[in-house]
């Protein structure tokens, strides 16, 4: 057999490396995360504020200022509940003063109730929203970032997944994979400054007849979604 090159070697161990992030996640479906209270502990903190809904005070019809008393819509459209949590996780701002658990808070409020699936939710969203002191360094330049989604579908081999899961997913689970560009815009040096990157990822989420409404389940790792 000849001898295989670093780049040979190294396309091999993404290759890998891929399936087995998708049959972690996948298994993390099936079965739950197992025996995690610290970060079940920390989603139950997380509650948004009566009398919101889709991000507007009910009683005045104004924007809440509060990213984290912005709730996702009710719906039992996995579609239109996975495009809701993309823009959750990616329409922030630096400059208002709030934190990234702000941002996040929505979507934690939004998880799975049974807690099953919520522990590796927390550590889904984690790669998805910079750290605290990334943060803060990106306020330092009034940081800014929006979504621009191009597609939200069910991806080809969902069908094949659910076939293969042999009934163990909860019933009324989806994948729904998002496709679009990621906006970026701040102050460098003193002048304006932007980005936009192509983006693509899974949004994992459980609605009728598991639940009354959709709930978020997991997601997959940024720019590694189910095609």
């Amino acid at each position: 057999m000849p001898e295989l090159t670093r780049r040979q070697l190294a396309l091999i161990v993404a290759a890998v490396l891929a399936l087995l992030t998708l049959a972690v996640g996948i298994y993390g479906l099936m079965t739950g995360p197992g025996d995690r209270t610290e970060p079940v502990a920390r989603a139950a903190t997380v509650a948004t504020t009566p009398g919101t809904e889709n991000g507007k005070d009910n009683d005045n019809g104004v924007m809440a200022a509060d990213p984290s008393r912005r709730t996702l819509p009710r719906t039992n459209d996995p579609i239109e509940f996975a495009r809701a949590v993309a823009s959750a996780l990616f329409d922030w701002d630096t400059a208002t003063g709030y934190l990234p658990a702000d941002f996040e808070a929505p979507v934690l409020a939004a998880a799975d109730p049974s807690g099953e699936e919520t522990p590796g939710l927390i550590d889904d969203i984690g790669t998805y929203l910079p750290s605290l002191d990334q943060w803060l360094d990106l306020a330092t330049m009034n940081v800014t970032q929006s979504l621009t989604i191009d597609s939200a579908q069910v991806p080809a081999d969902w069908a094949s997944t659910v076939a293969q899961a042999h009934g163990e997913l909860r019933p009324g689970t989806t994948a729904i994979t998002i496709t679009g560009r990621r906006h970026r815009n701040g102050i460098w040096n003193g002048e304006p400054a932007a980005t936009s990157l192509p983006v693509s990822f899974t949004v994992f989420v459980a609605c009728r007849p598991a639940f009354d409404r959709c709930q978020v389940l997991r997601l997959s790792q940024l720019d590694n979604p189910l095609r």
